[in-house]
């Protein structure tokens, strides 16, 4: 692997992400949050450990979250009535995006027109051509603009790339990515509130761009279920796990994406898919076999391999494994059927006592556990560091772009069932 420009940024954002957490108390960046759902209060927890931040604004269109919010802030917080005065407010420099899918394109947009920098929640994209729009607009502000899947700021995932790198592994030709899960909670179907009701719920601001439809708090509470505001599986999870891959294995995007779903058992408050498999060609030489179901759980939630000529690397949730390849050549049944002057002369070739009789040591798995603080405490290191420097972020918005894109590729390929391909001239699915 050589070194690339986007290896010293990773290198670079690392560093800072450390240096974040400890700011100058005078270096005070101040945040809006629009978007404060359960990803949301988990986010704020995060930021708040980083000291020179504040939490200032936060929008939401259920009332319940935003009480929730400001009792976090312990009411140093304002709550306002939408994203557009959140936006409007000079005095606020940063904002989190983490909204349902379908609003954060246009969200950004006018977040980007208003010269802040960004953190949004992954998917970057609920279309796959509005990552193209987001890249120009970020450059063309010059604002910093960073994707929410946190796993690629942490420390085993950083390992992990640089065992890569180093070529333990030899040459990798696959991957293999899984994301299950076996709980009612786990396919979406939440618990609702039992305060939420017209009065309480703003439909309107959460419909926003999606088609107009009758009041419905199984779509506001559960809207990960319906095609109107999300992708589904592939846009949650698949996500995350492309952003790995693309992050260990510095590549950019498959050529080629097939993906099967159907929707077996969760068939409550539901459209899309809860059992999902998707296969993508790198023309970086490699291929990625992508699974998740929401129908059993009989291995961690999350885990990668990735399969080399000298080794398999795992990752799992806090650490990361080497298996080295212990391989030796077997003909013993092959030369059994030959005749038996030259199976025996067979055995007396050097080549082959080398290869198949001298057998050496086999080599044992080596493991590295995860060490300081969870990832998205670093992620938000990383994006803090990025601000203050002004210098660029790993998980931009290309990288948003390209990680949201594999997922509305498999999207594709499952509603049509045909391949998609990927233009890699005009950065866009080919039509």
């Amino acid at each position: 692997m050589t070194l690339t420009r986007r290896t010293l940024l990773q290198s670079a954002a690392a560093t800072a992400a450390a240096s974040a957490v400890k700011a100058a108390p005078n270096d005070r960046i101040t945040i809006g949050m629009i978007g404060t759902g359960a990803r949301g209060h988990e986010l704020m927890q995060a930021i708040q450990q980083h000291s020179s931040t504040e939490i200032v604004g936060v929008v939401d269109a259920y009332k319940g979250r935003v009480e929730r919010a400001l009792d976090r802030t312990a009411g140093r917080a304002k709550a306002y009535a939408d994203h557009h005065e959140l936006l409007a407010q000079k005095s606020i420099d940063t904002v989190v995006v983490a909204t349902p899918d379908h609003l954060h394109h246009p969200i950004i947009m006018e977040a980007l027109a208003h010269n802040k920098d960004v953190y949004s929640e992954k998917p970057l994209t609920y279309r796959a051509g509005e990552g193209v729009e987001i890249i120009a607009s970020a450059k063309n502000k010059g604002r910093i603009l960073q994707v929410g899947s946190q796993g690629a700021s942490s420390d085993v995932q950083r390992k992990a790339k640089d065992i890569i790198r180093s070529g333990k592994l030899g040459r990798v030709t696959m991957v293999r990515a899984a994301y299950n899960r076996n709980t009612a909670s786990g396919a979406w179907i939440y618990p609702i509130p039992p305060d939420a009701s017209p009065q309480t719920v703003n439909w309107e601001m959460f419909l926003g761009p999606a088609p107009k439809r009758p009041f419905s708090l199984e779509r506001f509470f559960r809207w990960r279920c319906y095609e109107d505001y999300s992708g589904g599986i592939a846009t949650d999870l698949f996500v995350h796990l492309c952003t790995t891959i693309h992050f260990v294995m510095d590549a950019r995007m498959p050529s080629s994406v097939v993906g099967m779903g159907q929707l077996y058992r969760w068939k409550q408050s539901r459209e899309v898919h809860d059992t999902i498999n998707a296969i993508l060609e790198y023309p970086e030489g490699f291929v990625v076999n992508l699974s998740s179901t929401f129908n059993n759980q009989a291995s961690a939630e999350a885990s990668f391999s990735f399969h080399g000529t000298e080794g398999t690397l795992t990752i799992g949730w806090n650490d990361v494994t080497y298996y080295p390849e212990n391989t030796v050549e077997d003909n013993r049944w092959i030369v059994e059927s030959w005749p038996k002057a030259l199976e025996l002369a067979y055995w007396k070739d050097p080549k082959v006592i080398e290869a198949e009789l001298r057998k050496p040591p086999a080599k044992e798995p080596e493991v590295y556990r995860g060490q300081g603080p969870e990832a998205t405490v670093l992620h938000f290191g990383n994006f803090f560091g990025s601000v203050r420097s002004r210098q660029p972020v790993w998980e931009d918005a290309a990288v948003g772009h390209h990680a949201a894109a594999c997922a509305h590729m498999v999207n594709l390929s499952a509603k049509h069932k045909r391949v998609v391909q990927w233009d890699f001239e005009k950065d866009s699915i080919k039509t």
